[in-house]
């Protein structure tokens, strides 16, 4: 009677896919390390789960989740953006410069200025056949350089009285604009994957571009809104970094770019495209971010936090990339 048992046994773990395993593992794993850092992370500080201190990490995330939320789409369809924190800076100083003239409205002004800025490299990208890593590795170097020259290379300071939405008042409570903004970009996101055939096409331009275009897909559409929603995307990052320092400057994001890439790949999102989406974002944000806190309470250096982060991102896309997609890794 055992030996029956056994070979079913046998016969059924042989007919699960490899494949199918490693999809499983993928799906589940980033929210099972969650709720493991937060337990962790609870039990050294017990103080991490009361309102106030999760209202302050949720507004130290928000820069982070739009960033990400931006950089995902591009990664999604199979390319790279390693422009978005050196553009929020940029943006973040014409927010501090514009602020005194427009209020609130600067931001959506560096929204738009990001989201140009965005289309621009996409449509080199797509029109003249340049790398995406090569592009937006240029761009990073140009929006750096527009930042220190509209800066004066220095920080710009902005008054409290124009950052007034800066807080939004429900009740008594007193919530950071940036946590409800940044949830919104992420239910926009969710409710377009949902809605309409976009992330199928992201998916399938990310997978195999050239099958895509033979089905019928717009391709190189879909990686200019990928591109332009990430310019927009860094244009608001900038805004609410403003809003969080009272200041802009042209190094302001700059070391926010490997926290980026390790929350879009930690949640799941596979770097060489076609497989991820703006849940797995939202748990891998919210993994960076109370990793750092755990960091922060178990007394780690700040500086360590580099070195954490390029082990993540190394590790998270050993599990995620698709190597079938290479012939020779190089």
């Amino acid at each position: 009677m055992s030996i029956k048992v056994d070979d079913k046994i046998g016969t059924v773990r042989r007919a699960i896919p490899v494949r199918d395993a490693r999809a499983l593992f993928l799906r589940f794993m980033p929210g099972i390390v969650l709720v493991v850092l937060v337990l962790a992370v609870a039990l050294a500080n017990p103080l991490f789960l009361r309102p106030n201190s999760l209202l302050t990490a949720a507004d130290s995330a928000a820069p982070l989740l739009v960033l990400a939320a931006g950089a995902m789409l591009v990664i999604l369809c199979g390319s790279i953006d390693l422009s978005v924190a050196a553009l929020a800076s940029m943006c973040s100083v014409f927010v501090a410069l514009w602020v005194p003239a427009l209020g609130g409205w600067a931001v959506l002004a560096a929204v738009l200025v990001g989201a140009t800025a965005g289309l621009i490299q996409g449509a080199v990208h797509v029109v003249a056949q340049i790398p995406s890593f090569i592009v937006t590795l240029g761009g990073l170097a140009v929006w750096s350089g527009i930042g220190l020259v509209a800066s004066s290379a220095a920080t710009v300071g902005v008054e409290g009285d124009s950052l007034e939405w800066a807080f939004t008042r429900i009740g008594d409570a007193r919530i950071p604009s940036a946590a409800l903004i940044a949830a919104g970009v992420a239910v926009l996101i969710a409710a377009v994957f949902w809605f309409t055939p976009v992330r199928r096409w992201f998916e399938a331009v990310g997978s195999a571009e050239p099958a895509a275009v033979l089905a019928g897909v717009p391709a190189a559409q879909i990686k200019l809104a990928a591109f332009t929603v990430s310019g927009a995307c860094a244009g608001l990052a900038g805004g609410l970094l403003v809003a969080r320092t009272y200041s802009g400057a042209p190094g302001l994001a700059d070391s926010l770019l490997l926290p980026v890439v390790a929350a879009i790949v930690v949640g799941g999102t596979a770097i060489t495209g076609g497989y991820g989406g703006i849940g797995r974002t939202v748990i891998g944000v919210l993994i960076i971010t109370v990793l750092r806190v755990g960091l922060s309470v178990a007394g780690v250096d700040p500086s360590i936090e580099q070195i954490i982060y390029g082990v993540l991102v190394i590790g998270a896309v050993s599990l995620t990339i698709d190597r079938s997609k290479f012939q020779v890794m190089k």
